[in-house]
């Protein structure tokens, strides 16, 4: 039978950030390190478990050659009540690290995340969405005997069903070009330039994209929050976290990760106070959102739009919006304003120093549509 972890009658104090390891991997197993830190000390959980892959033998394209898969010993457990056990313990102490209004986030697969799911309500969480991350360029079924998996699930959840979780639903709204955020969400797996591989071969055979972390981050913590990362892996989690100005702690136990991460991190640039800002709480459909560009990386948070006769000037924001001046907006709302004219079309509008040459934003979305095609 489930247990339903209650809610103490006197909630714990949070823990003063002072206190805690931030910037740190602690290494070792993740259960042992989460039971060294304080309760009521974390803002915001994001876990990357292992998905207990159950894997049929090895895995070959139609040529023959071997498609690397993740047959690591940190992914294979006995049973399922082996790791239904381990997912219980670590996600008591999750719930017991987060502040009053904290929130937690998992990404699995079919193999796992219903499991987890159910023991994430068994211990009294509040499930606030599940999120399909469609992958906009997905492994193919080599075999031909199933559907392929072209997606992931993430689930957000609160402590409990009191939490006064957060949640930046303008930034959202406007990193998606002023269109509602959705549950599902479009995004490229990680590769190319991004996919960290050493000697050849990938660093981590499950490293997920940075863009991703970076809608998880804005979405559901502030600047000055602590993110707690259980499965660091490579780092993701803390790169983003620094890049955004938020406080970040991760636990490894694998030491050529740890290695991989903290070199990654340390090259991780935080953004200017400036570019952190979002919008607080007009509609095009584009192809394509503004923030798609800047979450992925293509323009970074910081960067300087011009008009083609460089009149107007205006800086890109975290959240995908532009300031120039006093006021936030979207590309296509503050090209309006600057010319006093009731539209703007953002994309032929503004321009932005890429490689070397000044082009309008539309060339850029038109290069992240041919990276990301299927």
């Amino acid at each position: 039978m489930a247990v339903l972890v209650k809610e103490r009658a006197a909630r714990v104090r949070p823990a003063p950030v002072a206190a805690l390891p931030l910037g740190c991997i602690l290494r070792g197993d993740c259960i042992e390190a989460m039971r060294a830190l304080p309760s009521a000390s974390i803002d915001m959980i994001f876990a990357d478990p292992p998905y207990n892959l159950q894997l049929g033998g090895d895995l070959s394209r139609p040529d023959g050659s071997h498609v690397d898969a993740v047959t690591n010993d940190w992914d294979k457990f006995t049973s399922f009540a082996t790791y239904d056990t381990f997912t219980r313990e670590w996600l008591i102490e999750a719930r017991r690290l987060l502040k009053p209004d904290g929130s937690i986030w998992v990404i699995g697969s079919y193999h796992n995340i219903f499991r987890v799911g159910a023991l994430l309500q068994d211990l009294g969480f509040w499930i606030l969405n599940d999120i399909v991350w469609r992958k906009a360029n997905p492994m193919p079924n080599f075999k031909g005997t199933r559907f392929t998996n072209a997606h992931e699930t993430l689930i957000w959840a609160s402590k409990c069903d009191k939490s006064r979780y957060t949640f930046n639903y303008r930034a959202m709204k406007t990193l998606n070009d002023e269109l509602q955020m959705r549950s599902d969400w479009v995004l490229p797996i990680c590769s190319g330039a991004e996919r960290i591989r050493k000697d050849g071969v990938k660093a981590h055979p499950t490293q997920k994209p940075e863009a991703l972390l970076y809608r998880v981050l804005l979405a559901t913590t502030n600047p000055g929050d602590v993110v707690l990362d259980p499965f660091f892996g490579t780092g993701t989690t803390g790169a983003v976290a620094r890049r955004l100005g938020r406080h970040w702690i991760g636990c490894e136990r694998d030491e050529g990760y740890i290695a991989v991460a903290e070199q990654r991190i340390e090259a991780a640039l935080p953004l200017d106070e400036s570019a952190l800002k979002t919008m607080q709480s007009r509609k095009t459909a584009p192809r394509v959102a503004f923030g798609a560009l800047v979450e992925a990386g293509w323009i970074s948070p910081g960067a300087e739009l011009v008009d083609r006769k460089a009149r107007y000037r205006a800086t890109v924001r975290a959240d995908g919006s532009i300031e120039a001046g006093a006021e936030p907006g979207s590309i296509h709302g503050i090209g309006a304003a600057l010319q006093g004219a009731p539209s703007c079309n953002g994309w032929t509008f503004w321009h932005v120093l890429h490689e070397g040459e000044v082009k309008p934003l539309d060339a850029l979305r038109q290069l992240y549509l041919l990276a990301t095609e299927d």
